[in-house]
């Protein structure tokens, strides 16, 4: 199957593999697709960002000066405005009203919203013992060896997704969900936002049905398999096991016919680490693990990254697919985002998949499978034993009998880490999302084959990762400072940090955990100050009006002396936003 975009908003395409990577029609769809809905986020001191009477009164303003419709639709659970259009219109058009919000001084972005649409491949085959990507030694992500210390009890997992089509292999592990998919047509249950999550299909009965290039296709599934990665049932004579498969699984659907909006997906990440979304009953169970195997072209929207930002804020990881264009993943959201685990595919052979996306921003590899050789005539099926083995359903529209088969793509190596990190949190249920992100990448071991492009810091490795997190952490190793720092308007301040006990000079891959709570952080420049005063800037004034810093930094402190008082150094540029250093830390 190929992935697609949908004609109709912006689009973004599930992370999962297309036959043919160099032909998929991502880029072309969404520079022509036209815009039904815009986000509009208000900076924090204007009356619009709290008040929904002035937005509703701004966006038909700005509507009217621009010639076209504009409606306050809601509020999203970060707190920006949805705006609609009256219907769907040309992307100029759609531009000439972002325009007249964007000169507003009082409007930090504006942005369309935009869809993501699942698919994927799908050849044959069942039983834990295909499930190379589990225990193999060369490609395999040594996952058995971690459940003698954890299973991922106490923890769950949302899969922000297609939502759950029942299966007996999952049931034991399924908490309640949450249908976030607003519109009627795209859910095909007859309403809007309901508490059923569960997978209704997401089939095309026709090409072009969900705009240019689209491809009719048989409905995907394509949560379920995920989630089965994630938290199969395992110890139960059948099917499949899932890596932390005492962890339970939240589905959170947002997927449906023609794919699903940014709008329903960023409200889905705030719903499921906890945080509120007007009209949406609290989330009973939060997620401490998100996975998201969806994503498309485009630099991270700031939609997007206030979502994530604040659910790593409230202690939730990130997990994020690559995406499948055989291209760098810097140029696919949510895959450019801060603060996620940005995950590649890999092989077989260890080698990294051939459709998977690569690059610096990628954190991490895992085990994506793929059901071709490179060799061999692209759109051919000719190894699907090479693919990832999971729970899945017959139904080639409308759900039927349940089954398991193999998929490939980022999507499917996403829930690898995702399970992962809901072991890591198990395991220790004091670690954060930076220091479980951290144990991720430094535990990591080097691929048997090759990635051509950077796939991070390699393979990851569950029993490592875990044996990591559950031992006694190495004197002088790691060093935190928790105490708060205000950060005003227009300021300067510093946080120190005294190291003792470490050999020689800091390493070339420091570690450096920043976790600072701000409104604006484009306003911010920070710097790690080494003991000599030597000056190491890891974020500059970017992310405009994004919420808050929570991201591991790689500093090359080789030429400093490890021992001494390190300092966070933050400046404030600008007025009108305040926050604070909340925590920062050192791994050497």
């Amino acid at each position: 199957m190929s992935v697609t975009l949908l004609a109709g908003t912006a689009t973004a395409s599930v992370a999962v593999a297309v036959e043919n990577p160099a032909t998929a029609p991502a880029a072309t769809v969404a520079a022509t697709a036209p815009v039904e809905n815009l986000i509009v986020g208000y900076k924090s001191s204007a009356t619009e960002a709290s008040s929904n009477t002035a937005a509703a009164d701004d966006a038909a303003a700005k509507g009217k000066k621009a010639g076209k419709k504009a409606k306050f639709d809601r509020r999203l659970g970060t707190g920006a405005a949805l705006v609609n259009l009256g219907g769907t219109v040309a992307p100029a058009e759609a531009a000439d009203v972002m325009a007249q919000f964007r000169a507003d001084p009082d409007v930090a972005y504006v942005e369309p919203d935009t869809r993501a649409y699942a698919t994927a491949v799908t050849p044959n085959d069942t039983e834990y013992a295909k499930q190379w990507d589990l225990f193999e030694p060369t490609a395999g992500m040594n996952v058995p060896a971690a459940w003698d210390k954890t299973t991922g009890s106490g923890v769950t997992v949302a899969v922000i997704d297609t939502g759950y089509v029942a299966h007996s292999d999952l049931a034991p592990n399924i908490v309640a969900g949450y249908d976030f998919i607003s519109s009627a047509t795209y859910a095909r249950d007859g309403g809007g936002r309901d508490s059923n999550p569960a997978d209704e299909g997401d089939w095309n009965a026709t090409d072009g049905e969900c705009g240019l290039n689209s491809k009719a296709s048989n409905s995907s599934w394509h949560g379920t398999h995920v989630a089965g990665t994630i938290a199969a049932a395992t110890n139960n004579s059948k099917g499949v096991a899932g890596i932390a498969y005492g962890a339970k699984i939240q589905p959170v659907r947002v997927l449906g016919k023609c794919g699903g909006s940014t709008s329903d997906i960023v409200d889905a990440i705030t719903w499921a680490s906890g945080g509120s979304v007007a009209g949406v009953p609290a989330n009973a169970t939060p997620a401490k693990v998100i996975n998201m195997s969806l994503g498309g072209p485009g630099a991270c929207g700031t939609s997007y990254q206030n979502a994530i930002n604040a659910a790593v804020a409230r202690g939730t990881t990130v997990v994020v697919a690559a995406g499948n264009s055989n291209a760098d993943a810097a140029g696919f959201s949510p895959a450019s985002c801060n603060n996620v685990i940005n995950v590649a595919a890999s092989n077989r052979s260890g080698d990294r998949s051939y459709y998977s996306n690569y690059g610096a921003i990628i954190d991490i590899a895992a085990p994506g499978g793929e059901t071709r050789r490179a060799t061999d005539t692209p759109g051919t099926v000719t190894t699907p034993e090479n693919a990832i083995l999971s729970t899945l359903n017959a139904g080639t529209t409308t759900p039927g009998a349940e089954n398991y088969k193999p998929y490939q793509g980022t999507s499917m190596a996403a829930p690898h880490v995702a399970g992962l990190a809901a072991l890591l949190k198990s395991a220790n249920s004091a670690l954060t999302p930076a220091q479980i992100e951290a144990a991720i990448k430094n535990n990591a071991r080097p691929l048997a084959g090759t990635c051509t492009g950077g796939c991070g810091t390699g393979l990851a490795d569950a029993a490592a990762t875990v044996a990591a997190v559950t031992s006694t952490p190495p004197a002088g190793k790691y060093f935190e400072n928790t105490a708060d720092v205000t950060i005003g308007d227009n300021t300067t301040v510093e946080s120190p940090l005294t190291v003792s006990g470490v050999t020689g000079n800091a390493p070339a891959t420091l570690k450096v955990g920043v976790n600072i709570a701000h409104t604006y952080i484009g306003d911010l420049k920070v710097d790690l100050v080494a003991p000599d005063g030597s000056v190491y800037t890891v974020h500059n004034r970017s992310g405009s009006g994004t919420d808050n810093i929570n991201q591991v930094y790689t500093v090359n402190a080789s030429s400093e002396v490890a021992n001494g008082t390190w300092k966070l150094r933050v400046n404030d540029n600008a007025g009108g936003d305040t926050g604070k250093i909340d925590s920062w830390n050192l791994t050497f």
